[in-house]
């Protein structure tokens, strides 16, 4: 439970009890130090109350009603009735259970706990506010600044809960819309559209950029394009959000596109998820000397030190990538330079995943980064349709592709469209951040019939040694 006083001084203050605040502070405390956490909202910050966690819960969810009732060349014909009101009560116990395990984490590592708003006054103290009314002030040794992020407005389209709604909004509707239009192919927009039309909602995408999922790869985002396509998802390309107004149904949003030509939607919501921005409004950063980029965000160093020696960031505040596991290692990083320990954040293998159908998930090089850093590469493919595990779960869209360096054949990254992605790029990951090669990931004996073997057979095709597909 959060304390009711303010200790007046610690060693360790960690403002927001996030992925990347609640790590650090857990590992401070296991490091013998003397730790203060101050949290404003929720424990677990937004990948678990209203990202990562409750997003993936209504994605299995979903999968689970839509699986049943495409399941007819298994011979399965079933009609499912989704109880949309016990899918999010059953989505908000699994939040519960992990935020008040994040809670109770922090308190039996000894950590206090202060429910508030945190603000610098100076280098090496906070003010802390609660329901508006100041509580009092913490001086601190060592800070490390974990806020974290939210879903970015765009003009004209501030979030009112009732007809523009951003992620979060979207994460807690009660019942289901009839039409969504959402702005923005990302992976926030492709997440939330694909969950939607699974539970038969007409979904609308409006994209200003020419593919979904800008950033990625364009044959890796064709294959998720094409399967949203199937589940009737309907993609306006090369148009830009630019009003909206109310309708008796819901709101009808206007578009423009390159050539001032307008097009109107009417939707029973729109749902705005054009990316995120740091949340720094409330620290006071100037007071601390705190420096950030031209997007706000905290520049850190290696060791993740602000521009004040003592003062630290962690996670989204600290940057991109904005990923939960980059925010708690991080936290892991700053704790562990606060005990002394020789440490620096290696951003080698940063794994990424998109939990679209079928999921997407990264690690290292692409070809073309490869390229660009002037190394000789070679290319290794297993497409999903020659994967006899694939081929049993009906699930044969897309591929695993590695990318080696081509005199050594030291593994330097990796793209993968497929069942279980977010899975497979584990071993990856690990082959990028050791410095392994293709041939000891192909030599390596991978169980069968897994979806893990398209891994091997990757890294087989790039030596030109591949058996169940043809070497390339």
């Amino acid at each position: 439970m959060a304390e009711d006083s303010l200790p007046s001084e610690t060693e360790v203050l960690v403002i927001g009890a996030g992925p990347g605040g609640y790590v650090a502070a857990i590992r401070a405390a296991q490091s013998g130090c003397d730790v203060t956490l101050v949290e404003r909202d929720a424990y677990g910050g937004t990948c678990l109350n209203v990202g990562c966690i409750p997003s993936k819960a209504l994605i299995t969810a979903t999968d689970v009603a839509h699986d049943a009732t495409d399941a007819e060349e298994m011979g399965i014909s079933a009609e499912v009735d989704v109880d949309f009101g016990r899918m999010t009560d059953w989505k908000d116990s699994v939040v519960r259970q992990l935020t008040g395990g994040v809670e109770k984490l922090c308190s039996a590592n000894g950590i206090t706990l202060v429910d508030g708003t945190a603000s610098f006054t100076g280098e090496d103290e906070v003010a802390v506010t609660r329901d508006g009314t100041e509580q009092g002030t913490i001086r601190f040794e060592h800070a490390i600044v974990a806020t974290g992020s939210r879903p970015v407005e765009l003009p004209g389209f501030s979030f009112d809960g009732t007809h523009v709604l951003s992620s979060t909004h979207a994460l807690g509707l009660d019942s289901l819309p009839d039409e969504l239009l959402v702005i923005g192919a990302g992976y926030i927009g492709m997440e939330l559209s694909t969950v939607f039309a699974k539970l038969g909602v007409d979904v609308t995408v409006v994209e200003m950029l020419d593919q979904v999922l800008p950033g990625y790869e364009r044959d890796v985002a064709s294959v998720v394009r094409r399967r949203t396509e199937k589940l009737g998802i309907e993609f306006r390309f090369g148009e830009r959000a630019d009003t909206w107004e109310p309708t008796s149904g819901g709101v009808r949003v206007s578009t423009l596109d390159a050539d001032d030509q307008r097009a109107e939607y009417d939707a029973d919501f729109v749902v705005v998820a054009v990316g995120r921005e740091p949340v720094t409004d409330s620290l006071d950063l100037q007071a601390a000397a705190i420096e950030t980029d031209d997007r706000g965000f905290v520049r850190t160093d290696p060791k993740m030190r602000s521009s004040a020696r003592h003062i630290f960031a962690v996670g989204d505040v600290a940057g991109e990538p904005l990923l939960a596991h980059k925010a708690s290692k991080e936290g892991e990083v700053a704790a562990d330079v606060i005990a002394g320990e020789p440490t620096t954040l290696s951003t080698r293998a940063i794994p990424a995943a998109v939990f679209t159908d079928p999921e997407i998930a990264t690690v290292g090089l692409t070809e073309s980064e490869a390229a660009a850093a002037d190394l000789n590469t070679i290319v290794g493919r297993m497409p999903m349709r020659a994967s006899g595990r694939a081929l049993t779960l009906g699930e044969t869209d897309g591929f695993v592709r590695v990318v080696a360096d081509g005199d050594s054949g030291t593994i330097l990254g990796a793209q993968l469209v497929c069942p279980d992605a977010s899975e497979l790029v584990a071993e990856f990951a690990l082959a990028v951040e050791t410095g392994a090669t293709l041939s000891e990931v192909a030599a390596t004996v991978h169980a069968h019939p897994t979806l893990t073997e398209a891994v091997m057979e990757a890294a087989a095709n790039a030596q030109g040694e591949a058996i169940h597909t043809l070497d390339r």
